[in-house]
């Protein structure tokens, strides 16, 4: 018993040293002689997952929860894991229950709306990171993440004030001053361009501010119409970010491409053992070029619920394999394509939406690297439409490398480089080439030019590819309801411009070498 003591006194002494292979040690080893403490099941789930040992996480997180089922602590971070493991469905559930007990704790409170968020529940995520804020109201963190979610759900002043406020708390919090340069058009009269120059040369070794600044300084040039100083800052910021593993990381990338053009050979006839649903719509295509606003358009129509992006297919995925590794990093995901039972992998995606998606005729996944997983797709889910968003070479390249993603780094590596960028840009036209002949007819793909530029007849032409019919809703899409989960979420609710057309020619000067490597791997470009 003495020996069990001690023991126990170890694990939480490594669980506040955050000394987490410790921590797992010894909760494996006290486990099964303290099989109904419901704390000793929870700091052993927490060392699993930090760890990223998940099956072992989730079932302590369970147990804890079971075992103290008025311990909302202990069901938050049993939600947390489920998000981690895309099982949306089942997280959103805890955390809704979990907010049922009244949480005094601002942590669990956070902790939950994050789980919100990533389960594309805004108003939920925004009710607890409200009480989070009323808990602890001079914690920026707290401030920004309310802010993140009243962008989504539209509030724009409402976030801005929580922005400023969260810069003024803790005006090392970066990502705030990048987020509150997103929020809108800055003008010569009102920018933050003073502030942000300040903070550049007084934090000139903090890499994570040389990124954060450098971009919004560069988001800030750029709406003034400074565009040499914003493209320089545009470099500074991702050079700062990026890895100094970019070689392989790119030779990485086309390894995976090459394995899925394999996988899926010419003379692949499509399988039609998939499951029949047909209420997926998936948009795919490369970041930043209108996916987003594809979304708006298409879940504008009454009978179409816009899920997000959802990280669901590749997991499931995954999942079906039996791989242990993310989709991203192990090829033999992609070797083990023939031995996928399609139908039960089709119906596996369409459970994991639930029960979100279940309300409407049709959903949208806008997920748009599952330009990845069309082959996939396209077995598994035989009646699903995709659609791939295309946008001008250029154009495309360099909006990529102006943008720094967030959360998902394995899909974004090749953006901390413009000339990165051109390479997988040149991946991802191969691919989608031999999407169209492997897979004739079964993805429409839509040029974003052509769709600003002739709205009425390109969203006529939408519908009817997803079987939809016409409904003048979509034609405004600045007046769909719905949150929007996207840094730029006061340019989705305006009105279809133009003004992103050709972007490239304000910085035609510096895309010289960028274009050779384009025109050297035979993507045409406009004069």
């Amino acid at each position: 018993m003495k020996d069990t003591a001690s023991k126990y006194a170890e694990l939480i002494s490594a669980f506040n040293q955050h000394a987490w292979s410790r921590a797992r040690q010894l909760a494996s080893q006290l486990l099964p002689l303290l099989p109904k403490d419901g704390a000793l099941h929870y700091l052993g789930g927490i060392a699993y997952m930090q760890l990223q040992e998940m099956t072992q996480a989730l079932d302590c997180l369970r147990k804890a929860t079971k075992l103290e089922p008025n311990r909302a602590d202990f069901a938050a971070q049993y939600a947390k894991a489920l998000a981690m493991v895309r099982a949306m469905s089942d997280a959103q559930s805890i955390a809704s229950r979990t907010m049922a007990l009244s949480p005094k704790d601002p942590f669990v409170l956070d902790t939950l709306g994050v789980v919100f968020i990533q389960a594309h529940a805004l108003e939920q995520a925004t009710t607890a990171f409200r009480h989070a804020v009323a808990l602890m109201p001079n914690h920026a963190p707290y401030r920004f993440n309310l802010a993140y979610s009243l962008i989504a759900m539209g509030d724009m002043e409402a976030a801005e004030r929580e922005l400023e406020t969260s810069i003024g708390l803790d005006p090392r919090y970066w990502k705030a001053h990048l987020r509150l340069a997103e929020l809108r058009r800055q003008t010569l009269a009102n920018n933050h361009l003073d502030r942000l120059s300040s903070l550049l040369s007084k934090y000139e070794n903090n890499t994570e501010a040389q990124i954060y600044l450098n971009m919004a300084q560069a988001k800030e040039y750029e709406d003034t119409s400074d565009y040499p100083k914003a493209f320089d800052h545009f470099v500074r910021g991702k050079s700062a970010g990026r890895s100094s593993e970019h070689a392989s990381i790119m030779k990485r990338d086309a390894n995976m491409f090459e394995a899925l053009t394999r996988a899926f050979p010419e003379e692949s006839v499509e399988n039609r053992q998939g499951d029949p649903t047909n209420e997926p719509i998936f948009i795919v295509g490369m970041p930043r070029t209108g996916t987003t606003l594809m979304d708006r358009i298409i879940s504008s129509h009454p009978d179409v619920y816009s899920a997000g992006e959802l990280h669901n297919f590749h997991m499931t995925v995954q999942a079906a394999s039996g791989s242990k590794m993310p989709f991203l990093f192990d090829p033999e995901i992609i070797a083990r394509a023939r031995d996928i039972n399609w139908k039960q992998l089709g119906a596996a995606y369409l459970s994991s939406t639930r029960p979100a998606t279940a309300h409407k005729t049709h959903f949208v996944d806008k997920m748009p690297h599952n330009f990845l997983n069309a082959g996939f797709i396209a077995h598994a889910l035989p009646n699903a439409k995709i659609i791939c968003l295309r946008r001008d070479p250029l154009d495309t390249c360099l909006s990529n490398f102006r943008n720094l993603f967030e959360g998902e780094s394995s899909y974004y590596e090749y953006s901390f480089d413009l000339l990165d960028t051109g390479r997988y840009y040149i991946l991802f036209d191969r691919l989608m080439r031999h999407w169209q002949r492997v897979f004739p007819g079964r993805i429409l793909e839509m040029q974003y030019e052509t769709l600003v530029a002739s709205q009425e007849v390109s969203i006529r032409r939408l519908l009817e590819f997803c079987g939809l019919s016409w409904n003048d809703a979509c034609l405004h899409s600045e007046n769909n309801p719905a949150p929007v989960n996207t840094p730029n979420a006061w340019q989705v609710r305006a009105p279809i411009y133009q003004t992103s057309v050709q972007r490239w020619k304000k910085y035609e000067s510096q895309l010289s070498e960028l274009k050779d490597l384009l025109r050297a791997a035979d993507i045409k470009l406009d004069p």
